[in-house]
């Protein structure tokens, strides 16, 4: 029976709980793709918060890559000094610092979330064949020679995150983004060796994996996020995900991040608390691979009880932790877990001059004193 709180180790990595803050875009770059105040601020108020694993959103691997002109990106060497500056602030929180990379493929060149529409100025969009997303501008099918620049440069980005310090990278291949667009075929329309049958359309997919596994240290973990399914008949489904998912494992894959939608407009998804799980149990039982979880997980009880069942291994937040940097903590209270999350020594007064009886007003249940 695993625990919220109990260590989990990939590789030559630990992370002292199974809390994880999921990859979340924040569009507020420059156009150079450095990281900001503001990316510095937000990732380690989580770590200070208590999470075991916090992720930088999608970096992209190129400038043309990028969703949006504001995106992150670890596509130069110049890059990698504010990388540095984050890691080590992830780390010095104790989280291990996590780095996601990415290729936006035919839904880049867009404005930050917020703003809607085509990016200004724009770039033309990549993808594996010339099918737009809904009313998005209509993607340069890539050539063969260009298939091999992506993987190169995925590879080349996932060695500068090593060399920024993060210990646990993660390749996006999910949310209609460029690895997904392969995927499936909806978006993939190829005859070539790149497309057609379930093999072609996942060659990308596993060629960048093996070029990332060899370019990054044997024992930082590599985590793929896939995913399970486009919410769209005739699109990518459970069943691929699970065969691709053990095919990864093979290939020297730790952690298979199961989300899933984001590939086709038409999307019909069945929003609910946990609606992802199943998903991610699928995988972890059909291709035996360790697996995040991710997907309106709001309350401790809910992810104990995901970990408990053996659906998961990791449980990643998004949204719930921009409401509330410190669910950790808050989670240990709940569970009854308060010996096994520290308080930084900075924020103790703020926690054991409440008094007893306002903090278990607060959350509903008693609570142990915190360290």
């Amino acid at each position: 029976m695993t625990d919220l709180f109990a260590p989990l180790s990939l590789r030559g990595v630990t992370l002292k709980n199974r809390i994880g803050v999921s990859p979340m875009c924040m569009y507020s770059c420059a156009e150079d793709g450095q990281p900001t105040d503001w990316h510095y601020q937000h990732l380690i108020s989580r770590a200070v918060g208590g999470a075991g694993l916090v992720m930088t959103e999608a970096a992209a691997v190129t400038p043309e890559g990028r969703i949006s002109p504001a995106d992150l990106g670890i596509w130069s060497d110049a890059q990698i000094p504010g990388h540095a500056r984050l890691a080590a602030g992830i780390a010095a929180m104790g989280a291990v610092p996590a780095i996601q990379i990415a290729h936006a493929g035919r839904k880049a060149s867009r404005r930050q979330a917020w703003e809607h529409g085509p990016a200004t100025p724009g770039w033309e969009p990549l993808g594996p064949s010339a099918v737009a997303f809904g009313d998005y501008a209509t993607p340069h099918a890539l050539s063969e020679a260009e298939i091999a620049a992506v993987i190169a440069d995925t590879a080349a980005a996932a060695k500068r995150g090593i060399e920024a310090g993060y210990r646990f990278i993660e390749l996006h291949a999910a949310h209609g983004y460029l690895l997904h667009q392969f995927l499936s075929p909806l978006s993939n329309q190829r005859n070539d060796a790149w497309g057609g049958d379930l093999d072609g359309r996942a060659r990308i997919v596993e060629e960048t994996t093996r070029a990332v596994r060899a370019a990054i240290p044997d024992e930082v973990p590599l985590c793929i996020r896939l995913s399970h399914t486009d919410w769209v008949a005739g699109g990518w489904t459970t069943a691929e995900t699970v065969v691709l998912s053990a095919r990864l494992k093979a290939l020297g894959v730790d952690m298979i991040d199961v989300t899933s939608g984001g590939l086709h407009h038409e999307q019909k998804i069945p929003l609910g608390p946990g609606y992802q799980v199943p998903g991610a149990e699928a995988v972890k039982s059909g291709a035996g691979i360790p697996v995040a979880a991710v997907g309106l997980i709001t309350e401790p009880e809910q992810a104990q009880e995901i970990l408990a069942a053996g659906k998961a291994d990791l449980i990643l937040l998004a949204r719930v932790l921009l409401r509330e940097p410190y669910w950790p903590l808050r989670a240990a209270a709940v569970l009854g877990r308060t010996e096994t999350l520290q308080v930084p020594p900075q924020y103790e007064r703020g926690w054991n001059t409440l008094g007893k009886m306002q903090r278990e007003a607060s959350i509903g249940v008693p609570m142990a004193p915190l360290a």
